[in-house]
């Protein structure tokens, strides 16, 4: 029997457009149908479209903000101490006035504490919004809406995966590509589900996001999308890098079309079924291999 409640599954790819978010909502549904309690949380806050597929029900909307600081011109002295510390030069000082960027701020708070004339307080600016409700089959779900224009995701992403609840199995769909969005994502992961093309393209995009998931030391396997019957340099690297194929999934047209329409495949395709199940056992096995393995360097 499947058993994965508690985990955090978090579905990546090297490059957009793989393919990433239709096997991660298919998995949450076969999960969710096979008496799995599922939260699905959607990390790519700059483009969700989980919702597209999952039709959630909203129950729950509130912005999320960010500090930022304020400075009251009266009491600054133009000291220059809050700029010369601000390591993201979001801060210029000038004769009689300093100059906050937000879109540069990363709200660490270090201005306001090393501010001699205590000329800055914190203020807030709103970056997004949260959004929550039911999905199909009585899952849990989460996004973040970035505000177009904002260009600080990652404050965003951890408020999506502050809502985790301890008794589901989380499953996790982060941004496309290796940027710091994505490590946030990936950061506390289980293990991580790649999502890939069988082509070039795919492939050295897809090397890089591996290196990036073993840096952290999270177990990765692949998921092998649009197959065509074989692509020797994917398999050939996978081998050699010691990272093994969850699951293969044809490229069909029946399923094009039915992603087109935003429609779960496996309930209009269930001969699919089988391959999402193999895709859960082998997720299961990796997991117990890592775990087997973290136990004999404890003992070591």
């Amino acid at each position: 029997m499947i058993d994965l409640a508690g985990m955090n599954i978090t579905m990546a790819s090297g490059k957009g457009g793989t393919g990433k978010t239709t096997v991660a909502v298919n998995f949450a549904w076969f999960l969710a149908s096979a008496g799995q309690r599922v939260q699905y949380l959607d990390c790519d806050v700059e483009e969700p479209n989980g919702h597209i597929f999952l039709k959630p029900s909203i129950t729950e909307s509130s912005p999320s903000k960010v500090m930022v600081p304020v400075v009251d011109q009266e009491k600054c002295t133009s000291c220059g101490e809050c700029g010369l510390k601000c390591q993201f030069h979001a801060i210029v000082n000038l004769p009689g006035d300093t100059l906050i960027f937000p879109g540069l701020c990363h709200s660490c708070g270090l201005c306001v504490a090393v501010c001699p004339a205590g000329a800055i307080t914190e203020g807030d600016r709103e970056i997004g919004t949260i959004e929550k409700g039911k999905a199909t089959k009585e899952m849990d779900f989460i996004h973040g809406v970035l505000n177009i224009g904002e260009a600080m995701a990652v404050p965003l992403i951890k408020r999506v995966k502050d809502g985790r609840r301890d008794s589901c199995v989380h499953i996790i769909d982060a941004p496309p590509g290796t940027s710091c969005p994505v490590v946030a994502t990936l950061t506390g992961s289980d293990a991580v589900i790649m999502v890939t093309e069988p082509t070039p393209f795919g492939l050295h995009d897809l090397k890089i996001a591996i290196d990036v998931a073993k840096l952290l030391d999270i177990p990765t396997g692949v998921v092998i999308n649009r197959d065509q019957g074989g692509y020797p340099p994917l398999t050939g690297y996978l081998e050699a890098a010691g990272v093994p194929v969850l699951a293969v999934i044809p490229e069909d047209a029946d399923i094009a079309r039915h992603y087109s329409q935003g429609g779960i495949i496996l309930e209009s395709l269930p001969r699919y079924i089988d391959v999402y199940r193999s895709m859960a056992e082998n997720l299961e096995k990796l997991l117990d291999i890592h775990s087997s393995r973290a136990r004999r360097v404890m003992i070591s």
